[in-house]
């Protein structure tokens, strides 16, 4: 049997090293890969108390009679005594909205439920819509149309809206807000993990919250109350980083 030969066991010893120069560089690409594809993604939010400025209060009058006109001229007699209590308790012509009367026909009905083609009377609808600034005074006024009923004028308020006409402002900042948070919660993140934040990555908008004061609702389409005055408005972001 012959012995390898002195080149033979030198080619031998430069192919391992090459195979050991190779393995090391493949690892040290891999770790590189590693680090850059490394990322941590965060949610930042901001909320802030707000107080609606505008308010929207509707309702109509009606009334009903055998004729088209009767029911008309009732309705304007109504709508006099409601021009009247507006007037009264200071509500300005300026915030007040008096839509287009409707009228409908009352038709019978026999005891089977099909109409009988015989017309009964009409209801003539005269709707109302009040937008104000002052809240707190048409909140008041809400309160005193009772005074409506008790004289017997047909009269039906519907529930107030509370809007809060900033909101587009106020979202600039508190994205500001919300992002800054963010990264807070990214740093704290890292460092538990013996890491360091890097760049940021990718950051998005969340949907706006707007709720009622201390309510838990959200949607994932974004939240918007009117029935609450005092409400809670969240931004949220978020983001990802690079991590060193």
């Amino acid at each position: 049997m012959s012995t390898p030969s002195k080149d033979n066991n030198g080619g031998l010893f430069f192919v391992a090293i090459a195979i050991v120069a190779a393995a090391w560089i493949l690892g040290h690409q891999l770790i590189e890969m590693r680090k850059v594809g490394d990322t941590i993604a965060v949610t930042g939010s901001a909320k802030r108390p707000i107080v609606s400025d505008l308010i929207i209060w509707s309702g109509n009058l009606n009334a009903q009679e055998s004729t088209q006109q009767d029911a008309y001229r009732a309705v304007q007699k109504h709508t006099e005594r409601l021009a009247r209590f507006f007037k009264d308790n200071g509500v300005p012509d300026s915030e007040i909205t008096m839509k287009p009367v409707s009228s409908d026909q009352i038709i019978e009905y026999n005891q089977n439920g099909y109409q009988t083609g015989r017309v009964l009377g009409y209801r003539v609808t005269q709707n109302f819509e009040i937008r104000s600034p002052r809240v707190d005074a048409i909140e008041n006024l809400i309160k005193k149309s009772d005074e409506l009923i008790s004289e017997g004028v047909p009269f039906s308020g519907w529930g107030a809206q509370y809007l809060y006409t900033k909101l587009a402002d106020m979202r600039i900042e508190m994205l500001g807000e919300a992002m800054k948070d963010a990264t807070e919660r990214a740093k704290v993140m890292a460092e538990s993990s013996s890491a360091k934040l890097g760049e940021l990555r990718d950051a998005r908008m969340g949907v706006f919250q707007v709720t009622p004061r201390n309510s838990t609702d959200v949607s994932d389409y974004g939240y918007y109350d009117t029935s609450s005055k005092e409400k809670d408005i969240t931004a949220v972001v978020k983001a990802s980083y690079a991590l060193e």
